[in-house]
């Protein structure tokens, strides 16, 4: 009998994600123990994927029990001391984060912040990496509070060139499987990660793969690792020993969920990780292009090069909040996240785009859902399209501008609609377009002289 989850609402949040039919029935195989042929061969062959996903030969996967947050405490409580200084690139709440979880373990924490919807720049890395030694520098490849993708490869040569005996840690929770990583090609020392984001798997695994500077770092250390559970020493005989099909016990595997990812790994390693990469870039400039050309919304991102590809994060229009939209489209179905980042949290929303949304559109037809459904959902909220408003201007009122002004109106002068021309723009949208159609459907039969609307 071939198994299918039951019904439920689409979960397009940046993580959980929704998972496949296979990876869901792995998770709920039968106890056995952690000990057995058949584990020790499934965990080992898991190890051995893992790495393939962050294209390594050389790193030290960790897979333990634990949300990404353990990774974390793994990084700061293996490679800090007390008074050791760190660097953290801050683009959002999740670099914040890092630097509160490092300065628990007594690291002097210096954070490079950006502003929203930017990451520290290579000039400013430059600067910070010449006024100061530091042990590690963490980044976050995409802040899921922002939507912000920063460049890993270009940070590691800048932090190469000037401060070599300096760690690179990068933060991959919402970027394995989905963005470009090249650990060995790149010279990062760590990649952690968890299972519920690109991996398609749900939550409950901690994933960190440690290079071998790193490993040495931790076995020479002056002193004690001060945390039991995150211990490498701990853990590295037990990942060894899978890896090789001989069992090491140190705690209890959580055997379900690494079944659950092994049969994940298993399809993602299928077919080369480039193609899966390539995916995940194109639904994001697609979905993206969408949000900006037909919704007419901004996106938190500065610039379409610093825009994650595995999640849209997506201002609000003016006069419109979360409770106007998001329960809305809880009704039709569909699960998005609100904001997160402190300064802007009432702002905007975050659509995630990764795993089998992106990857099974034969089966499936995600993302196209969460765009008829946004479609209806601002519709019925009482936003009109700022692409309507565009195409309004040039077919019926832009004579409007031109008398009062004396001059040519374009379409690039117009200023944000106000909440008058809001409503009347809604009024016509609502006669003249249908969802999913073109404004000229209903343009073609307006008459200019009998509208009354300035647009401006």
């Amino acid at each position: 009998m071939t198994f299918h989850q039951a019904e439920h609402p689409l979960l397009v949040i940046p993580g959980s994600i929704e998972v496949s039919d296979d990876v869901l029935l792995a998770n709920a195989t039968p106890s056995q123990s952690h000990m057995s042929k058949s584990f020790v061969q499934t965990f080992g062959e898991t190890i051995k994927m893992f790495r393939q996903v962050l294209v390594t030969e050389r790193g030290q996967p960790f897979i333990v029990a634990g949300s990404g947050t353990l990774g974390w405490d793994m990084v700061a409580s293996n490679l800090t001391e007390p008074g050791d200084e760190a660097l953290v690139l801050h683009s959002g709440y999740f670099g914040q984060s890092f630097a509160d979880c490092l300065e628990t373990y007594g690291a002097k924490v210096t954070q490079l912040k950006a502003s929203v919807g930017q990451c520290p720049s290579r000039e400013e890395l430059i600067q910070a990496l010449k006024a100061k030694k530091y042990k590690i520098v963490t980044v976050t490849h995409v802040d899921t509070s922002t939507g912000v993708l920063s460049n890993p490869k270009m940070i590691s040569e800048v932090v190469h060139e000037i401060s070599p005996d300096t760690l690179i840690v990068l933060d991959g929770v919402c970027s394995v499987g989905s963005e470009v990583i090249r650990m060995d090609e790149w010279s990062l020392d760590v990649v952690m990660c968890a299972s519920q984001k690109g991996l398609g798997v749900p939550p409950g695994l901690s994933l960190v793969c440690a290079s071998e500077r790193a490993i040495r770092i931790v076995e020479t250390r002056k002193t004690k690792i001060n945390s039991y559970f995150a211990s490498w020493l701990n853990w590295l005989p037990v990942m060894r020993g899978y890896e090789q099909g001989k069992p090491v016990y140190f705690a209890t595997p959580p055997i379900q969920i690494i079944c659950a990812l092994h049969t994940s790994l298993k399809e993602i390693t299928s077919r080369p990780i480039e193609e899966r990469w390539a995916r995940h870039k194109q639904a994001s400039i697609d979905f993206k292009q969408f949000v900006t050309d037909e919704l007419g919304l901004k996106q938190v991102p500065s610039d379409p090069s610093i825009a994650a590809n595995g999640m849209t994060a997506i201002y609000f229009p003016d006069g419109l909040s979360a409770s106007d939209i998001i329960p809305r489209l809880l009704e039709r179905g569909i699960v998005v996240a609100g904001g997160l980042h402190k300064e802007i949290k009432d702002k905007y929303f975050r659509i995630g785009h990764m795993g089998i949304t992106v990857m099974d559109t034969k089966t499936r037809n995600d993302l196209e859902k969460v765009k008829d459904a946004l479609r209806n959902v601002f519709k019925e909220a009482g936003y009109v399209q700022y692409f309507l408003a565009r195409y309004f201007v040039k077919s019926i009122s832009l004579k409007h501008m031109e008398n009062e002004n004396n001059t040519s109106a374009s379409e690039s002068s117009l200023p944000p609609l106000d909440e008058a021309n809001r409503r009347k723009l809604h009024a016509f949208y609502s006669s003249m377009a249908l969802p999913g159609s073109s404004p000229d459907d209903g343009l073609q039969s307006i008459d200019s002289d009998n509208v009354n609307c300035d647009v401006r």
